[in-house]
C-alpha cells in the first residue's frame, strides 16, 4: 500500500516547499523505496500553461505535455526520473473534472457538493498517480500555506485520507522562522500561528521544517515541540544553503529519513547517497568562475529580478558547469535596453556564452535579435533555446540572407519573409484565441543530422539520450520554422542539424564556422539533470570555457583553478 506524505507551507509562500518535498523524495529513494511526487496548485487556472511567469515562475512542461509548475521540474531533478502528467492537479482541473461527471450523471443524479465531491476527486487523482508509478511514497506538496481559503479543499482532502488510512498519511509543515536584524534573535511565532492555522483544518504536523537564514538551536527546537505538539527531535533543521542540492544530506543528519519510516511503522533501511554526496562535494569543489549572460524579459516583478521565470534553464546551466568543476556566474540582461541603447551591446564582450532562452510576443524582440548577431560577429558562444532558436533564424535571415524585413508572424503578421509561421492547425486556435494547450506540447522525435556539433555532443552522453541518430525532447510553443526558406538559408550557411522525423520540422539550426552557435525549438533544460547533465549544455559550456581559455591565452593570462 501507497503511504502518502503531504508537505504544505507556514507564514509565507517561496521558502522551500518543492525543494523540500523534492529532498524527502529522494532521502527514500536512496533507502531502495520506489517513490514519486505531485503538486496540487490553488490556482482556478486549468494548468499552469496561462500564467504570467513574472507572478508564478516558469512553466515546466513534462514529456506527456502537461504544462506544470516550476515544483515538478524540482521532482524530476532529484529524483532523476520522468513525473508523468496525473501527478499535477489545479483548482480549476479538479472542478472541471468535478462537473464533467456531474453532467455526465457519473453522480447518479445526487446533488454535488463542494465537500465531499472536490476531496473525493483530489484523492482519486493522487492514488490514479500512485498506482501509475506503483509507488511505495507518494510526496504531495500543497501549493500556498496553511491558513487560505484558497487551498482549504486540498487540506480537506488530506485530512479525509489520514482518517481513511491513519498509518499510512503523514504531515509535514515547512515553516519560517524570521531573524529579525534589530532583534538577533530567531523567533518561533509565526510557526506556532502557522500550526496553529493547521490544526484548524482538523490536521496536525508530524514534522516542522524550520526553514531559516541560519540552523535552529536547541532552545527553539524545544519551544516548538512544547508549543506545536511535535517531538523534539522532529523539528528538522533547514538553514539557507548555497544550493538547494545540498537539502537532502542536511535533512539526513537530522535523521529525517529513520524518523519517516519510524513513524510509518518500518524498519530502517539503508541510504545510499554516495552519488548525492559526490555531487555536493563536486559543487563546493568548483572554484573556476564563468560568466553567462542571459538575454530575456521575464526579470523584473517591480524593483526585483523573478530568476525563476527561468529556473531549468539556470539548473541546466549549473548541472554542465559543475560538470567542468565551474562556477557560473550568471547575469541577466533586458534585451529592450539594446533596442533603445545599441552601445550597450559591447557589455556582452565580458561574457563567455550567451543564452536567449524562451518566451512569447513582441516585447524586448528587436534587442534580442541585436543580441543574437553580436554574438554571432563577434563568435561568442550562443545558445538559443525555443523563440531564441526562432529569432536566431530571423537574424540569419535578414543580416546573412538579405531577407529584410524577415520576420515570425507572431510579431509582425504582414512579414514580407515569415521565416517563423505556426502550423496549419494552429492558425485556426489563433485567430480564435484558444491559446491554452494549444501549442506543441510534451515530448516529439529528432533525428540528428550526421556530422553536426549537436550529433557530436548527443554522442558523447553517457546515459543514452541518443539512440540510432534519434533523440526525444520536449516542447512548448506554437511557430515553427518555415520550410519554405530552408533551402534559401541553409544555402548561405545555415545548418539544419535536426528535424522531427514525422513531420520535417526544424527542430535545430547551427553555424559551422563558429565556436558554439546552436538554437533547439526544444527545451533542453526540461530534461538536465545534476546527476546528468544535458548534452547540449555541456557542449555549449565546453565551447565558453575553451573561448575563455583563447581569450585568456590572447591576453597573457592563464587560469590556475581546479
Amino acid at each position: 500500500m501507497t503511504r502518502y506524505i503531504f508537505v504544505a507551507g507556514g507564514v509565507m509562500s517561496g521558502i522551500g516547499k518543492g525543494v523540500t518535498t523534492a529532498s524527502i523524495a529522494r532521502i527514500l529513494k536512496s533507502r531502495g523505496f520506489r517513490v514519486t511526487a505531485a503538486k496540487i496548485d490553488p490556482y482556478v487556472n486549468v494548468d499552469a500553461g496561462t500564467m504570467n511567469p513574472i507572478e508564478h515562475g516558469e512553466t515546466f512542461v513534462t514529456d506527456d505535455g502537461m504544462e506544470c509548475d516550476q515544483d515538478v521540474g524540482n521532482y524530476e531533478r532529484f529524483l532523476g526520473e520522468d513525473i508523468p502528467r496525473e501527478n499535477y492537479m489545479t483548482t480549476g482541473a479538479v472542478y472541471q473534472e468535478v462537473i464533467r461527471k456531474e453532467r455526465n450523471l457519473e453522480y447518479g443524479g445526487a446533488c454535488v457538493q463542494v465537500v465531499p465531491a472536490i476531496p473525493q476527486e483530489v484523492i482519486e487523482r493522487l492514488e490514479t498517480a500512485s498506482k501509475k508509478a506503483q509507488a511505495d511514497f507518494t510526496l504531495v506538496e500543497i501549493g500556498g500555506t496553511v491558513g487560505e481559503y484558497e487551498n482549504i479543499l486540498f487540506l480537506e482532502a488530506a485530512r479525509m485520507m489520514r482518517l481513511a488510512r491513519p498509518k499510512n498519511v503523514l504531515f509535514v509543515l515547512v515553516s519560517y522562522l524570521p531573524v529579525p536584524s534589530m532583534i538577533g534573535e530567531m523567533k518561533t511565532k509565526p510557526t506556532q500561528h502557522a500550526v496553529r492555522a493547521m490544526n484548524a483544518t482538523g490536521l496536525q504536523p508530524d514534522f516542522i521544517i524550520a526553514r531559516s537564514t541560519v540552523s535552529i538551536d536547541e532552545p527553539r527546537k524545544k519551544k516548538l515541540a512544547v508549543f506545536c505538539n511535535v517531538h523534539e527531535e522532529d523539528v528538522i533543521s533547514a538553514p539557507d544553503v548555497t544550493s538547494i542540492y545540498e537539502i537532502p544530506l542536511n535533512f539526513e543528519k537530522d535523521m529525517l529519513g529513520d524518523r519517516v519510516l519510524e513513524k510509518f511503522g518500518m524498519k530502517r533501511s539503508v541510504s545510499d547517497m554516495a552519488d548525492w554526496k559526490d555531487l555536493v562535494t563536486r559543487i563546493k569543489g568548483a572554484k573556476r568562475q564563468m560568466g553567462i549572460a542571459i538575454v530575456g524579459k521575464y526579470f523584473q516583478t517591480g524593483d526585483f529580478v523573478l530568476a525563476d521565470s527561468y529556473i531549468s534553464v539556470i539548473e541546466a546551466i549549473k548541472h554542465a558547469a559543475w560538470a567542468e568543476r565551474i562556477t557560473p556566474e550568471i547575469v541577466w540582461l533586458n534585451a529592450e535596453e539594446y533596442e533603445n541603447d545599441p552601445q550597450k551591446l559591447q557589455e556582452l564582450d565580458a561574457y563567455d556564452g550567451i543564452i536567449v532562452p524562451g518566451g512569447f510576443g513582441p516585447r524586448g524582440v528587436e534587442g534580442k535579435i541585436l543580441a543574437i548577431q553580436y554574438a554571432r560577429e563577434r563568435q561568442i558562444p550562443y545558445f538559443g533555446l525555443c523563440y531564441g532558436m526562432q529569432l536566431a533564424t530571423i537574424e540569419f535571415a535578414r543580416n546573412v540572407c538579405g531577407l529584410k524585413g524577415a520576420n515570425t508572424t507572431e510579431v509582425d503578421p504582414q512579414t514580407a519573409h515569415p521565416v517563423i509561421t505556426p502550423m496549419e492547425e494552429q492558425q485556426s486556435l489563433i485567430q480564435e484565441k484558444h491559446f491554452g494547450g494549444s501549442m506543441r506540447l510534451g515530448a516529439y522525435d529528432c533525428r540528428l543530422t550526421p556530422g553536426s556539433l549537436s550529433m557530436r555532443a548527443y554522442a558523447k552522453d553517457k546515459s543514452g539520450t541518443q539512440k540510432n541518430g534519434v533523440i526525444s525532447e520536449r516542447h512548448r510553443h506554437r511557430y515553427e520554422f518555415n520550410n519554405a526558406y530552408r533551402e534559401t538559408l541553409t544555402r548561405k550557411g545555415l545548418v539544419v542539424a535536426g528535424c522531427n522525423p514525422q513531420r520535417n520540422l526544424v527542430e535545430i539550426i547551427e553555424l559551422a564556422d563558429h565556436p558554439f552557435f546552436v538554437g533547439t525549438q526544444f527545451h533542453p533544460e526540461f530534461k538536465s539533470r545534476p546527476l546528468s547533465p544535458h548534452p547540449l549544455y555541456r557542449a555549449f559550456i565546453q565551447a565558453a570555457l575553451d573561448t575563455k581559455n583563447k581569450n585568456a591565452s590572447n591576453n597573457g593570462v592563464t587560469d590556475d583553478g581546479g
